[in-house]
C-alpha cells in the first residue's frame, strides 16, 4: 500500500504517529471474492447479508496500487443493488477522524458514498458525496474538481471536537465547513443509476484532540469569485479552537503579490464558536494558477497563540477566463410546494456568488403565488420534474450539477455581445427595455431575441409562500441551513431570489430582425408593466439571444437602475419588423369583481384572452375575434376567490401576460 504524505503530516501535527486504525488495499483477497465475506467484520452490507447482489466482488480490472480494487455500478433507477458498509467500529463524536480512499470514476459516469452518523445505519446521514462530471459535491458545503477516468486520492479530515471538516484531493486543500451532524460511525458505498467507480486503498484513523488555552484557527477563506476580471472582497472564517474567549485578532490574505488585512476588535468569540470577516479591501482576480495564503495573527493582542500550526491556510486558485462579453443563463424550475426545491435555492445562490455578473440566475416558479404562467409553461416542456435546471437551455440537470455547464458555456464565445438600457414610468409602472446586440460574427438565420425581468428579495404573507422542506430535521444531510428549518418553512422566514416576473414577448422569443453581418448593431425593444406588489428597485433585466435550436447563445444581465442609467434606445424597425413591447394592461388592479384589459395592437390581430388561477386552471376564457388598434375588453372576475391571477392575451402567435389581484 502506498504511503500518503498528507496523512503522515496530519498525524505528525498531533505529536505522535500511531498505527492506522484500519487500512485495506484489497491485496490479501482473491479476484471474485465477496468483500463482506472475506473482509469482515469491518466490511458488511446495508442489510447485513453478504456474498450476494448487495455485496461487492474483488476485481483486478483497475487498481491504484497493487493489482486489486472494488468496483461499483448501477443501471437501476433506484440505485444499487450493491450497498456496502465499512463499519468504523464505534461512533466517533470528538477528536480528529481521518478518512482517505483512492477513487476512479469512469468517464461519463458518476459515483456516490455517504457517512452514517449512528451505529444503527439508516438513522442519520452525516455527509453525502457525489461524483458527477468531474465535480465532487459534499452536501452543498464543498464543490471541487476531480479528474474523470483517473485515480485520485480523497481525504476527509473531521475535527469532531471543533466540528470542523476539511476536504483534500490529491493532498491539495479544497475547502472547509462546519458540519451540524458531527459524528461518524460508518461508510456506505452505494451506486446510483449511471454510476461506475472503483475504490482502492481505504484508510481511516482517529486521534484525540485537546483544546489549548488561546488558539484561533483559520476555518476557511473564500475569494468570493471564480472568474478573471472580477473584483472580489474575500471572506475569511476563524474558529476559536481554544478555551479562552477571543476579543481581537488580525486577518490577512496574500494573493498575486498583494496583501490585504483586516483588524478585528471589540468581539467576544467563545470557545468552539466561529466568526466570519468580510474584507472591506478588494483584490482583482487574474489569469493563471496562483497560491493564496490566509493567516490569523495577534490574537487578543498577544502575538502568536498557543498553536501556530493552524494559523495559516494555503490553497490554490485558477480563475476561469471568460469569453468576451459572455453571460451564462441558469433557469431553475421550482415551486413552494416542491419538497426538494430548497436544494435549488441553495445552489442558485451559490452559483450567483461564485460567478457574479457572469451568471444570470432565473427562478421560474410553478403553481405558487410567484409563478409566471407564460414562462412556466415554456420551461416545463424542457424538464422532467422539480427541482430542475437548464444552463443556457442545454440538457436538463439538477441545480446541484450546473457548474460544469456554467464553466463550459462561460468559455464559449458568443455571436453577439449585448448592452441593456431602460426607461421607467413610475406612474403607469411601465418598464421599457432596449437590448442592443453587436454581432461578433455573421449571424445565421433562425436566431431570436427575448427579455426576462426578475425580482430579488421577494417575500409574502399568504400560505402559498410557505416553502415545503424535505431537508428539515437533517435526515437527508445538510442543505445550506434548510436542515435547521421547519417543514414547511413559514412565509415569514422565506426570502426568494431571482424570481422570474415576466418574459417578453414569450418563452421562445421573437425573430432577430436586424442586419446579420459581423460588426452590425441591432436594438430590440421590450415592454413590461410591473405589478403594484413588485419592488421595482429589486428588478434585474436579462436580455437573451436564442439560437435556432432553442439554446441561449448569450445574455446580458443588469439591475434596473444601471439599465436606466444606460438610457433607453428606440429600436429601428427594419423590413416591417414589429415592436416587441407588451401591449397588455389590466385595471382596476386590485379588483373586487369586473376588470378590463387594455390592448394596443399594431395591426389587425386575432385576440384570445385567458385568466388562470395559481394552480394553472383556466377560470375565464374568451375569443374576441379579429381586432385592430387600441381596445378595451371586459374581463368577468365575479365569483372568483380572492387571490392572484394571471391574465394572458394571445395576440396572433404571441402570448402577453400580466398579474391581476382579486380582493
Amino acid at each position: 500500500m502506498k504511503i500518503n504524505y498528507f496523512l503522515v503530516l496530519l498525524l505528525l501535527s498531533f505529536g505522535t504517529i500511531n498505527a492506522q486504525i484500519f487500512s485495506d488495499d484489497f491485496e490479501s483477497y482473491s479476484v471474485g471474492d465477496y468483500l463482506g465475506v472475506v473482509g469482515g467484520p469491518n466490511w458488511t452490507t446495508w442489510s447485513g447479508t453478504t456474498g450476494g447482489a448487495e455485496d461487492v466482488q474483488i476485481t483486478n480490472t483497475q487498481s491504484s496500487s497493487g493489482g486489486n480494487s472494488i468496483y461499483f455500478s448501477s443501471i437501476s433507477s433506484s440505485g444499487g443493488p450493491q450497498d456496502v458498509v465499512l463499519s468504523f467500529g464505534q461512533q466517533y463524536s470528538s477528536g480528529v477522524f481521518t478518512f482517505e480512499a483512492d477513487f476512479l470514476v469512469e468517464a461519463g459516469k458518476g459515483g456516490h458514498w455517504n457517512f452514517q452518523a449512528d451505529t444503527v445505519i439508516g438513522t442519520t446521514w452525516a455527509l453525502n458525496c457525489q461524483f458527477v462530471g468531474g465535480s465532487i459535491d459534499l452536501d452543498g458545503f464543498i464543490s471541487a474538481p476531480y479528474p474523470e477516468g483517473q485515480w485520485f486520492t480523497m481525504t476527509i479530515e473531521a475535527n469532531l471536537t471543533l466540528e470542523l471538516w476539511k476536504l483534500y484531493v490529491d493532498g491539495n486543500y479544497m475547502g472547509s465547513w462546519r458540519n451540524p451532524i458531527n459524528q461518524l460511525a460508518s461508510l456506505d458505498l452505494y451506486p446510483r443509476d449511471g454510476d461506475g467507480f472503483y475504490v482502492d486503498d481505504v484508510i481511516f484513523d482517529h486521534q484525540p484532540y485537546t483544546l489549548p488555552n488561546l488558539n484561533a484557527a483559520v476555518f476557511d477563506a473564500d475569494m468570493v469569485g471564480e472568474v478573471v476580471g472580477m473584483t472580489v472582497n474575500p471572506t475569511m472564517k476563524i474558529i476559536n479552537a481554544g478555551q479562552d474567549s477571543i476579543t481581537s485578532f488580525d486577518l490577512s490574505i496574500e494573493y498575486n503579490g498583494s496583501t490585504i488585512t483586516e483588524n478585528v476588535t471589540g468581539v467576544d468569540i467563545p470557545s468552539l464558536a466561529d466568526y466570519q470577516v468580510d474584507f472591506t479591501s478588494s483584490l482583482n482576480l487574474v489569469a493563471g494558477p496562483s497560491m493564496v495564503s490566509a493567516t490569523v495573527s495577534n490574537v487578543n493582542g498577544m502575538g502568536p497563540d498557543d498553536n501556530v500550526n493552524d494559523d495559516t491556510l494555503i490553497f490554490n486558485i485558477n480563475p476561469i477566463v471568460p469569453a468576451l462579453g459572455k453571460t451564462v443563463v441558469g433557469e431553475e424550475a421550482t415551486g413552494t410546494w416542491c419538497t426538494w426545491c430548497p436544494r435549488g435555492d441553495v445552489y442558485m445562490r451559490l452559483w450567483s456568488r461564485k460567478y457574479g455578473e457572469y451568471f444570470a440566475g432565473i427562478a421560474v416558479h410553478n403553481s405558487d403565488p410567484m409563478a409566471d404562467l407564460v414562462y412556466d409553461s415554456g420551461l416545463v416542456t424542457l424538464i422532467s420534474g422539480f427541482p430542475s435546471s437548464l444552463v443556457d437551455r442545454l440538457s436538463e440537470t439538477d441545480p446541484s450539477q450546473m457548474e460544469d455547464d456554467i464553466v463550459a458555456r462561460l468559455q464559449t464565445p458568443p455571436l453577439a455581445t449585448i448592452v441593456n438600457g431602460a426607461m421607467w414610468d413610475p406612474v403607469t409602472r411601465t418598464l421599457d427595455v432596449s437590448g442592443t446586440y453587436t454581432l461578433t460574427d455573421s449571424l445565421p438565420g433562425g436566431y431570436r431575441v427575448a427579455c426576462v425581468i426578475t425580482e430579488d428579495s421577494v417575500t409574502g404573507t399568504a400560505s402559498g409562500y410557505d416553502q415545503v422542506n424535505a431537508y428539515s430535521g437533517g435526515n437527508y444531510g445538510p442543505m445550506g441551513g434548510y436542515e435547521n428549518l421547519p417543514n414547511p418553512v413559514p412565509a415569514s422566514m422565506m426570502v426568494y431570489e431571482h424570481v422570474a416576473r415576466g418574459i417578453a414577448p414569450g418563452f421562445t422569443g421573437t425573430p432577430f430582425a436586424g442586419p446579420t453581418s459581423g460588426g452590425s448593431v441591432y436594438t430590440a425593444n421590450f415592454q413590461f408593466v410591473l405589478d403594484p406588489s413588485w419592488d421595482e428597485t429589486k428588478i434585474d433585466i436579462i436580455t437573451l439571444l436564442i439560437d435556432p435550436t432553442g439554446q441561449i447563445d448569450n445574455a446580458a444581465s443588469l439591475p434596473i437602475n444601471d439599465a436606466i442609467s444606460n438610457g433607453f434606445i428606440v429600436g429601428v424597425e427594419e423590413d416591417g419588423a414589429e415592436y416587441l413591447g407588451t401591449p397588455l394592461t389590466v385595471y382596476p388592479n386590485p379588483t373586487d369583481g369586473s376588470a378590463y384589459a387594455s390592448l394596443t395592437l399594431s395591426g389587425t390581430s386575432s385576440v384570445v384572452m385567458d385568466v388562470y388561477d395559481m394552480t394553472g386552471k383556466v377560470v375565464f376564457h374568451r375569443d374576441y375575434g379579429v381586432l385592430d388598434g387600441a381596445k378595451i375588453l371586459p374581463l368577468n372576475m365575479d365569483g372568483l376567490a380572492p387571490g392572484l391571477y394571471t391574465v394572458v392575451a394571445y395576440i396572433n402567435d404571441k402570448a402577453f401576460n400580466t398579474k391581476l389581484m382579486v380582493r
